[in-house]
């Protein structure tokens, strides 16, 4: 289960109606791994897809698969303003936050 603060799912209710998407949720998904752990991206979506977990949420929905699941295990959605933009991040307490174990570079 993927928690999602209540400032990020008032602004993904206001998304879904800024967008014209009645009836949609959101998508989560695992977008690869990075030396500091998975990353995830983000889209609409209307309906499940096979296999599909649904987690059913005021006003939305949150659709993942399986091995999402396994890495969102204790994370959490939130909505974050900085001084470069404002949007949805997805806070993962197992991440390391480190990027020497393979030599690049993370910026």
């Amino acid at each position: 289960m993927v928690t999602v603060t209540d400032e990020a799912s008032k602004y993904i209710v206001d998304l879904i109606a800024k967008n014209d998407k009645p009836g949609y949720g959101i998508r989560i998904y695992l977008a690869g791994m990075g030396c500091s752990g998975a990353q995830f991206g983000m889209s609409f979506q209307k309906d499940a897809k096979e296999g599909d977990i649904i987690e059913k949420l005021d006003g939305f929905s949150v659709f993942y698969d399986d091995e999402t699941k396994e890495a969102l295990d204790a994370c959490t959605v939130d909505f974050v303003e900085t001084p470069y933009g404002s949007g949805l991040v997805v806070n993962n307490p197992n991440a390391s936050g480190s990027c020497g174990s393979c030599g690049g570079s993370c910026h």
